[in-house]
C-alpha cells in the first residue's frame, strides 16, 4: 500500500499543517477493512501486482505507463486479469504495459476541453475533488503540477489509483485519498488550483460546496468547475423530482447564468464559461472494463435530447473562476 508520509511532509511544507495532523486518523478510519466487505480483496489484488519497470511514461498526452515490449505476453495476460478484478473502471483510458483499459468515460476528451482554458499548472499545488480513480490527477502532474491531491470516498476508485501508482513506481507526488470535501479543514487556503468536475449536482447544498471549494484555495487561486447545466436565464434551476438519468443522487442543475450568479455570490471573481457540450454516448458508454448500464440506457430511446424521465439530456459546462 501507499506510504503517505511523503504527503504529510509535503502538506506541512505547503502550509497545510492542520490537515497533515488530521490525515493519519482519517486514513485509518477510511481504510478500516471491517467497514467494507470488498476492501481486503481489492487490497490483495494491488499487493499481488508485480514490480515492473516501465520503459516509457507519458502523462502529458495520455496516461501511458510501460510499453508493449516491457513484459511477456504471459505476464501481460496475468496483469490484465488482476486489473480486471478491479472492475468497473469508470475514468480513463489507461495504457498500462500494453493493456488498453477502455473505461466507461473518455475522460481524455474532457481533459482536452479543460486543459487549455485554465491557468498553466506548472509548479502548482492542486486539489481534485471527486477525482475518481485519479485519471485527471495523472494528467495534472503530467502538465507540470508540483503536487496533486485527489479526494474521493469511493474505495474501489482509490484502489484502482493505487494499482496504477504501483505500476508507475517511483515517488510521484500524486495521491488519491478516500475522503470527501468535508474532510478537508475549513478555509485551509493552500491550493493554487482546485478542480471539482462532476460533483456539484450530487451535492444537496451547491452553495455550501462552492464555499468549501473557495476555502481550499489561496487568494488568487483558480477554481475549475464542471457540472450538469440546463438552458435558461439567471433564475433557471432544475431540481429533479426523483431521478435524473436513472441517478438518485442528482440535486440542482442550474443554467450557466444561474451558476455564474452563484459563484459571484460566493465571492469568486472573473467567472468564465469556457465550454458547454452535450454528453454523447461515445463519450460515456459501457465497455469490457465497465459492463454495467451507461448513458445510452438512461436516455429516451425515441428522443436522445431527453432522459428516460423526460428531462433534458445531460449537458455539461466548464467554469473557471478566481478566489
Amino acid at each position: 500500500m501507499i506510504d503517505y508520509r511523503p504527503l504529510f511532509n509535503l502538506l506541512v511544507e505547503a502550509g497545510g499543517q492542520r490537515w497533515a495532523a488530521l490525515l493519519p486518523g482519517q486514513l485509518a478510519t477510511a481504510f478500516d477493512e471491517t467497514g467494507h466487505g470488498d476492501l481486503r480483496r481489492w487490497r490483495s489484488v494491488v499487493d499481488a501486482l508485480p514490480p515492473l519497470t516501465p520503459s516509457v511514461c507519458d502523462l502529458l498526452d495520455q496516461v501511458q505507463i510501460g510499453g508493449d515490449s516491457d513484459i511477456s505476453e504471459t505476464a501481460r495476460s496475468e496483469l490484465r486479469e488482476r486489473l480486471m478484478a478491479l472492475h468497473p473502471w469508470r475514468k480513463g483510458p489507461y495504457r498500462l504495459f500494453g493493456i488498453e483499459i477502455d473505461t466507461e468515460w473518455r475522460s481524455d476528451w474532457k481533459w482536452r476541453r479543460v486543459k487549455d482554458a485554465i491557468a498553466p499548472l506548472r509548479n502548482r499545488l492542486v486539489l481534485d475533488v471527486g477525482c475518481g480513480n485519479g485519471y485527471y490527477a495523472w494528467r495534472m502532474w503530467g502538465a507540470g503540477a508540483r503536487m496533486v491531491i485527489g479526494i474521493d470516498p469511493t474505495l474501489l476508485s482509490v484502489m484502482q489509483f493505487q494499482a496504477v501508482r504501483r505500476l508507475h513506481g517511483g515517488d510521484a507526488p500524486v495521491f488519491v485519498l478516500p475522503l470527501g470535501i468535508e474532510d478537508v479543514p475549513a478555509d485551509l487556503g493552500i491550493f493554487d488550483t482546485v478542480f471539482s468536475m462532476g460533483v456539484l449536482y450530487h451535492r444537496r447544498s451547491p452553495i455550501d460546496h462552492l464555499l468549501e471549494l473557495k476555502g481550499c484555495l489561496r487568494p488568487g487561486g483558480e477554481l475549475v468547475l464542471e457540472t450538469l447545466v440546463i438552458d435558461g436565464g439567471p433564475d433557471r434551476v432544475l431540481l429533479p423530482e426523483r431521478r435524473y438519468a436513472s441517478m438518485r443522487n442528482v440535486w440542482f442543475l442550474p443554467s450557466c447564468e444561474a451558476l455564474s450568479v452563484w459563484l459571484g455570490r460566493c465571492g469568486f471573481k472573473d467567472v468564465r464559461v469556457v465550454n458547454v457540450e452535450k454528453t454523447s454516448v461515445e463519450e460515456q458508454r459501457s465497455t469490457e472494463w465497465m459492463r454495467f448500464q451507461s448513458l445510452t440506457d438512461f436516455l429516451d430511446p425515441n428522443d436522445s435530447d431527453k432522459t428516460i424521465e423526460g428531462l433534458p439530456a445531460p449537458v455539461r459546462a466548464v467554469f473557471v473562476a478566481t478566489a
